[in-house]
């Protein structure tokens, strides 16, 4: 079982939006992945390996080099992306 928070910055808004579309993707198609919500002050405490996030703050991240896979959405209502993003993720 995968762990994933979905953030961004504020946790409001955008990554609540995305959250729901995560879920409904990852329900669909059946995904060893547990779902978690936070702003970006949550990474801390995470011990999950994926979090999910918009591009800009995906970009942000790699910079830091946190530890988890890190997965970027340029489109939070593209079910078709997050689900190519999610199944390119846990094969690799």
């Amino acid at each position: 079982m995968h762990k994933a928070l979905v953030a961004c910055r504020a946790g409001v808004g955008s990554s609540l939006m995305l959250k729901i579309k995560v879920n409904e993707v990852v329900k669909e198609n059946q995904y060893p992945i547990q779902v978690e919500h936070s702003s970006l002050d949550g990474l801390n405490g995470f011990d999950g390996d994926m979090v999910i996030t918009l591009i800009d703050v995906a970009e942000e991240l790699e910079q830091k080099g946190i530890p988890q896979k890190i997965i970027g959405i340029r489109n939070i209502m593209d079910k078709k992306e997050i689900k190519e993003k999610l199944d390119a993720s846990l094969q690799g």
